[in-house]
């Protein structure tokens, strides 16, 4: 079912629960407990429509990304085509020239193919037919014509690439016009219903601020671990103690080795904990707003990893992780490769949801995230 069909399935069923919490009575406690999972019920609704728009969005990504090949791909055919131009004006110039010596040197067949010619490709073909140059001029008339072949087929190259573009423009043209549908009828529901659920909101506001502060305390203890690990690493061996002397004993055990660096890149979390807060941007890949790719990207490439904009093309990079092996800093991924976060440990991830939402923590053990988790890579 295409997208735009079945924002409208769920936004029918969405505005059914709307109309009934709406209608609903709150005399007393146990109406007010059904009308709170009405609500719910609606959120779960507006929740689905997000992840529908989410994927949309994220294909805007991906066709914005091509878009750039297609961009790179053209500028690369204009300086090809830019040389053989070049080459053949060359060229050109360089078979008149020869023309010109001919005729001074009093080739007077050569002279009466030039009066003859019509056109500069009939004396070429002329002067090669009759075979009235030498060997050398032969060779600059076979070069004539490998320019002049080349300037065409780049030519064809250009034009075609012109038609991907004109094509690929119309479609991200096309899905933002979708994505502006989705995004309308999403806060027109929304506004019929915050009333209703801003109670919700602000007891889900309360557990972000404890689930943040948790977080944070977590992300210092990965960062001060970190350091104490890197300054005895720093630290020399001390000079060794004076041996007592030898003794029987029995045979020594190993030392243990030391324990091995973290896995991945866990100094992301503290990185990504200061976004919290950040409202969600389609599109947006800065502090002033992030979409799901945007936020990933722009945290890693805090430490100097580049990501692509768009979650399909990150799930290329690193390696996958189980989820039972999950690791602060790990990219975790749901939704059909249509949405990614950032583990930070705890079975929780920090990730930009979705549109009216922002920057927030979220479990992978919530009903919607383990239903639709895809897997996880490591850098």
């Amino acid at each position: 079912m295409p997208t735009a069909a079945r924002l409208a399935t769920t936004l029918c069923i969405a505005l059914v629960a709307a109309l009934a919490l709406v209608g609903a009575v709150a005399a007393d406690p146990d109406k007010i407990d059904a009308k709170r999972a009405q609500a719910q019920g609606v959120l779960a609704q507006i929740h689905e429509m997000d992840m529908e728009l989410e994927l949309a969005i994220d294909e805007w990504n991906g066709a914005n990304l091509r878009l750039q090949q297609i961009e790179g791909e053209l500028e690369v055919n204009r300086k090809r085509l830019e040389i053989a131009e070049a080459s053949l004006r060359q060229a050109q110039t360089t078979v008149e020239e020869r023309l010109v010596s001919l005729y001074k040197d009093g080739e007077v067949d050569v002279v009466e193919v030039v009066l003859g010619a019509t056109s500069f490709d009939d004396m070429i073909d002329g002067i090669d037919t009759a075979n009235r140059v030498a060997e050398d001029d032969a060779r600059i008339v076979e070069a004539v014509k490998r320019s002049k072949a080349e300037v065409q087929h780049q030519r064809k190259a250009l034009e075609r690439a012109h038609a991907r573009q004109e094509q690929i423009v119309a479609q991200r043209a096309e899905r933002r016009a979708e994505i502006e549908q989705g995004l309308a009828e999403r806060e027109a529901l929304y506004e019929s219903v915050k009333g209703e659920i801003a109670q919700l909101e602000a007891e889900e506001r309360a557990r972000q601020t404890r689930l943040a502060a948790q977080a944070r305390r977590q992300a210092a203890a990965i960062d001060a671990r970190q350091a104490q690990r890197e300054n005895q690493e720093q630290e020399p061996d001390p000079a060794p103690a004076p041996a007592p002397s030898p003794a029987p004993s029995p045979e020594p055990s190993p030392a243990p080795s030391p324990p091995p660096a973290g896995p991945g890149h866990p100094e992301v979390v503290s990185i990504a904990l200061r976004y919290l807060g950040v409202p969600y941007r389609w599109g947006g890949a800065s502090p002033s707003g992030f979409d799901c790719s945007g936020f990933t990207m722009y945290v890693y490439g805090r430490i100097g990893i580049s990501l692509p904009h768009y979650v399909s093309w990150q799930y290329r990079y690193g390696r996958a992780v189980s989820r039972s092996q999950l690791a602060a800093g790990d990219l975790v991924f749901f939704n059909g490769l249509g949405h990614v976060g950032i583990y930070i440990g705890g079975g929780q991830f920090v990730h930009a949801p979705h549109t009216g939402d922002v920057v927030k923590i979220s479990s992978i053990w919530d009903s919607w995230y383990r239903s639709s988790y895809v897997g996880a890579r490591r850098l």
